[in-house]
Parts: structure tokens; sequence; C-alpha cells
């Protein structure tokens, strides 16, 4: 039982200290920042309060001296330092190393920085600086003052008959209350008149609208402010949002029945609404009215109680449930085929419920197994800033899209690609200071992470404003390296043709080796990575001006929707996202144009391609319609030869067993509802053979 014990401690204290990492790095920004002090003081407290506990002994009594450090920093006796942040850096992955492994051989980086932490203590800062820093510390624990935070308004908005004839379309300052926060609206239409008496150009409907925002009155203010002369508007705040009143209370609030009224009202049984309605007492509009804005501050109170809900689930857990999603997918294919096959009404509809559900729980497993890169994007904070120092350099890194979610089987792959990458891009990438001061740029050069959604792929995209990748020595190593003929110009290689050279194995311009880069190994690893994760490397360059790579990830890699081909008695998967269209075409022309080129033209555009059929060797004739599978892969339009498409189809991946692992253009398996076994095409190895066949004007066999 105690074991259970010692590993929630270890996934706590892992979950702090990289929290802990991050809050270092912001402190080193703003040192004035009490908030993340103290922060950064409860999670020593808390890892060394939990260590003692659990029998982490070591790691109890070595957290205390960096406690004690930030104790004295809080307290204004020491201050925020470079020094003192570089320490506590090497502390948080000592920490991190005994967790893994009590016994690691450390104790001399351990008693290195307890001696660091020791003389910090003993400097003190002068009693002006002291004061000061007491002065910003007051009170560092106790909960900082909340700001104004979210308001609920009640907003009455009646605009006059005339409005629309100065053109205003009221549904246009509702969709603006909208963007202010969380909305709820009831339009009252009781003064419509009958058609005959109804001018189409007159405003007959008036608004109660129930707003929660942290933006202030004035923004409320500021949506009816050129309609406020053509308009009835009341705006009030109400109490707070996590107080759910009554209907009685709401009508009390808004003038519309006395609370002698209400209290009279509520000793009868029935529903309140429906007594004072029939009393006619209130109108019913001003019941639905209140029964909005009641249900608007219930949302609320449920949302703000679902945020502060979470539990910890083991990974193999999700794992075994998209598994098990998996074969129920293949299950309910299988129900959907013996459906058409026996032709029976009843089994029909158990099958196409039977799907919605499965698709339902197939998003939602999915949903729950995506996690936001940001965790990814916050550990090269700590790399950019240990290798800027070590190479003398000063770069920032700024990040944006961290909220952009992506399967954790992806992420946990892309750290790898993403660090050679970044390394490269702080080694080679950006220059020294004093450089670029030279250049006419920043002493300090900028290295940007971003993530972005793109249909059903995610492009992480990794900028810097360097020096940019140059042509001539690329191409130079290229030739040195074998990987060009020397014969072959440098103005007949395109910028992607040159830049795609880096991904070759052992492949670097650096003159000199360093423990940074210059071994040619990072980007034959990165290229190996994105490949094997089904996606694709894009590199944009300009020289002196900086270099962007951009990485196109799938958002997952267990089930996908795949568009189901067959060539022969063999079935194929393509993945539905990078499908363009489908053109067929007749067997004589397509051999016709096989004996020049493999080209056809596609949308008033020339489109290259490849046979399955001649690719794979596979036996049988060919049909007199051949039809041909247009997709996007590799920034460039090219197409698949097939037989005969069948249609979509929810692809369970599964992957190829070791016989068919150095089998080029094939990615994965899925098994069809009737068993049979279809082999997912690996789009972005087929297209750069089509590449490869249309430079060199031959047919691939």
């Amino acid at each position: 039982m105690i074991d259970k014990f010692k590993d929630a401690f270890k996934e706590e204290a892992t979950d702090l200290l990289s929290t802990l990492e991050n809050q270092l790095l912001e402190l080193e920004q703003d040192p004035n920042n009490n908030e993340t002090i103290s922060a950064i003081f409860r999670a020593m407290h808390t890892i060394k309060g939990s260590a003692a506990m659990f029998g982490f002994d070591e790691i109890a009594r070595f957290t205390h001296q960096v406690e004690n450090a930030f104790d004295r920093l809080r307290n204004g006796l020491i201050p925020v330092s470079k020094r003192l942040i570089d320490i506590t850096l090497r502390a948080r992955d000592v920490i991190s190393t005994l967790l893994v492994d009590p016994n690691a051989d450390i104790q001399q980086e351990m008693n290195f920085l307890e001696q660091e932490f020791n003389t910090l203590g003993a400097q003190e800062v002068n009693e002006k600086d002291r004061t000061e820093s007491k002065k910003q510390n007051v009170d560092i624990d106790q909960p900082q003052s909340k700001s104004e935070g979210m308001i609920t308004y009640r907003i009455y908005f009646a605009p006059k008959e005339e409005l629309f004839k100065n053109g205003t379309n009221p549904l246009r300052l509702i969709e603006e209350l909208y963007e202010l926060g969380h909305l709820s609206v009831i339009a009252r239409k009781s003064t419509i008149p009958i058609l005959s008496q109804l001018n189409p150009e007159s405003c007959y409907i008036s608004w109660d609208i129930t707003l929660t925002t942290d933006k202030g009155i004035d923004a409320i203010k500021d949506v009816f402010i050129f309609v406020e002369d053509i308009a009835n508007i009341d705006i009030t705040p109400t109490d707070q949002i996590d107080k759910v009143k009554r209907i009685g209370e709401i009508l009390v609030d808004r003038g519309i029945a006395s609370p002698e009224v209400i209290e009279d009202v509520e000793q009868d049984k029935r529903k309140i609404g429906e007594i004072l309605v029939e009393k006619q007492i209130v109108k019913p509009e001003d019941i639905q009215s209140a029964l909005v804005e009641q249900e608007h501050l219930k949302q609320l109170k449920e949302r703000q109680e679902i945020t502060t809900a979470s539990i910890r689930v083991p990974s193999h857990r999700l794992d075994a449930l998209v598994d098990l999603v998996g074969e129920l997918v293949t299950l309910q294919a299988r129900l959907a085929r013996t459906a058409v096959t026996i032709q029976d009404g009843s089994l029909t509809t158990i099958s196409e419920q039977f799907e919605r559900l499965v698709s339902q729980l197939r998003d939602t497993t999915m949903g729950i197994r995506m996690l936001p890169i940001g965790t990814t994007f916050n550990r090269f904070r700590r790399l950019v800033r240990d290798l800027s120092s070590q190479l003398g350099k000063e770069i920032n890194l700024i990040t944006e899209g961290e909220e952009t979610e992506l399967d954790k089987t992806v992420i946990e792959k892309l750290t790898d690609p993403l660090v050679h990458i970044i390394r490269n891009s702080v080694d080679h990438g950006i220059e020294k200071p004093e450089e670029r001061e030279e250049k006419g740029k920043l002493r300090s050069g900028t290295i940007s992470l971003s993530a972005f959604h793109s249909g059903a792929y995610v492009l992480i995209r990794v900028s810097d404003d360097g020096a940019g990748m140059n042509r001539e020595r690329i191409y130079a190593k290229a030739i040195e390296k074998g990987l060009i003929a020397e014969t072959t110009p440098l103005t007949a290689l395109s910028d992607q043709d040159i830049f795609q050279l880096i991904f070759a194995p052992g492949f670097s311009t650096a003159t000199n080796v360093t423990n940074v880069s210059g071994r040619g190994v990072g980007m034959d690893v990165v290229k190996r990575q994105i490949d094997s994760l089904g996606g694709s490397v894009i590199i944009e360059s300009s020289l002196g001006k900086g270099t962007n790579i951009t990485l196109k990830i799938p958002l997952t890699l267990a089930i996908i929707d795949g568009l189901l081909v067959r060539v022969s008695n063999e079935l194929y998967v393509i993945p539905l996202s990078v499908v363009d269209g489908c053109v067929e075409i007749q067997r004589d022309e397509l051999q016709l144009k096989q004996k020049s080129r493999s080209i056809i033209t596609y949308r008033q555009r020339v489109l290259p391609y490849i046979a399955l059929r001649e690719l794979f060797t596979i036996p049988g004739t060919k049909p007199a319609i051949e039809q041909i599978v247009v997709v996007n892969a590799l920034d460039t339009t090219i197409g698949f030869v097939v037989d005969q498409v069948i249609g979509d189809y929810q692809t369970v991946i599964k992957p190829l067993g070791l016989l068919f692992k150095k089998n080029e253009g094939l990615s994965g398996a899925t098994i069809l509802g009737d068993g049979t076994v279809a082999l997912i095409v690996d789009v972005n190895r087929l297209a750069s053979l089509v590449q490869q066949q249309e430079a060199k004007n031959i047919k691939v066999l």
C-alpha cells in the first residue's frame, strides 16, 4: 500500500518540478513578481514535506536548503539574481534525478549547490533595498485582492420602431455582446401586431439579456453607443454569479413584483410562475425572462464546479481504452456489412444507431487523449536559456498556440525533433550579439515556436531571425558527400531541393564539432521521426534574415478517416485528410500517356501520378476504366492509380509486422468488417517516389 502512496508522491513532485522550472524562468524575466516568488516557495515546501513523509529523506534535506533561500528572498533579505536562478534550476534537476533514482551518484553536485545556497543566504541587501523589498513582499502569502472579476448584468434592450430606418441591425448588436462573455437572450414578441397592421420597416421586438463578463459596464455601453437615441436601454449589475436565485427573487430584483406579493404567492403549492400569470401580476414573458436568467446562473455555477473537477489516470489505461474503441469500430463495420447483406430493416436501424454511438465514443475517447502542446513548448524555454548562455548569445524564445491539442502519442514523439531543430537555431541560426549589431540587427535574437490547426493536421513552426541557410555551402557539402552529382548545376535545384539535403545522415555544414551540434545527426533524426508520424517537414530560409521550419503532423495516430480503394483483389486505405479528389480515366488513354511521362491534366494543371498496381507488383488484369485518387502531400499534388474507389472508411491503425517493415509505401494496416486486412498507404513516401520518378523521367516498377 505504501508503494502506491510513494508513486503518487513522485507524480505530484514531477508535476511541481515541471511547473517550478517555468516559474523560475518567469521570475528571471520579472524579478519583482511576488506571486511567483511565493509560488516557488510553496512548491519547495510541499516537496520537502511530502518527501519526508514518504521516506525520501535526502530529497527533504536538500530541498530544505532551497526553501530557506526563497524564504529569505520573500522576506527581502536577498535579491533575485541570475546566480540564484541558475543554482535553483540545477537544484531542480538534482531533485528530479533523486525522484527517479534515490541512490544516484550526484553527491558532489548536491554539496556544491548547498554551499552556493549557504553563500547566498549569508549575503544581505543593503538597508534601503531591504526596506523597499519588504514593502513589496508584505503579506505575500495572503490571498491577492481580487479584481472586479466576472459580473452578471441584466440588459433590457427595446429599440424604437424607427430603428431599421437608419440601417441598424439589432442582431449585430447582440452578436457583439456575445463576444464580451457568457450571454443568454430572450426576445419579447408580445408587441408584434397582426399581419395586416405590420409594417416590415418597423421594429416591434425587444430583448431581455443576461450577460456575465469581466469587461465592465463601459464595454457594454459601447455596444449601444450608436442607438442610444433610438432605443430604451437599461443595464443593471446583479449579485455574485455563484448565487442562483429563485424566480421570485429575480422578479423582485427587476421590480416586476413586490416582496409581499411573492411571499403571499409562495404559500400556494403550485409553481410561482403559473400563479403570478393567472392573477395577471406579471406577463408570461416576464416569467420566461426570469427563467432564462436563472438557467444562465446555473450554467455558470456548473462550469465553475467542472473546472475544478479532474482525475489522474495512468496513460496505459487510456491506451487500453483506445484499443477497445478501435475493436468496437471494427465490430461496427462488420455489423453494418451484415445489415446490408441480410437486408433486414430492423437490423439496419440498429446498425445506424450503433454507428452514431460508436462515432461519438470514438471522438470522446480521442478527445481524452488530446493534450495541449504547451506542455512540450515549456520544456524548451530552459533549453534556449542554457544554450544561449553557454554559447554567449542573447536569445528570446516566443511561444504561440500553446493551447493547440495533439494526441499524447504524437506529442511524446515530437520532443526529440523539436530539440534538434531548436539547438540548430541557437547554434547555427542566431548570430553572436556583436555580429548582429554589425548587420544592423538587435543584439538579442528571437526564436519563435508556434502551433496551429490545419484540417486534420497540426502545423508546428520554428522560426528564427538569424543568418539563414547558405545555398552555396549546402550545395558544396552535398557534392563533397556524393549526395548530388557534380554535373548537376546549382541553378537546376530549387530551394526545397537544396534545403532537404540537410536531412541526409551525417550531413553538416559546421566547420567545428561542438557539444551542441556539428555531427550531422540531429536533422536526420528530425526527418525519420516526422516520417514515422506520417508528417512532413517544410523549410523556408532567406540568407541573412532567418529560417522557418514547419512540421506538418497528423492529429492522431490511432483512428483516422480513410478512403478505401481496390487494386485487383488487394485493398488499400488512403488517409481521407489528404485526398483532394478522384477522377476516372480510360485504360487506353492512361497507357498512351505512360509511354511518354506519368502525368495527366487535372483541373487545368499538370498532375504526376503513380500506379499502385505496378508499384506493389500486383498481378491481374487492369479494368477498362481506372480511377486516379488525387492527394496533397509534400507540398505538392500527385495521383494514385487504382482499379476502384470503394468509399470512406473509419480506419483503426494497426502496426505492421517485421515482415513489412522494409516495404516502402506502407505505414500500417487495418481490419475491415469482414475480417479482411487492408494496408494503409504511406502518402508522403509515395509522393517522394513520384517526385523522383518525374525528376528522372522514368517509370517506377
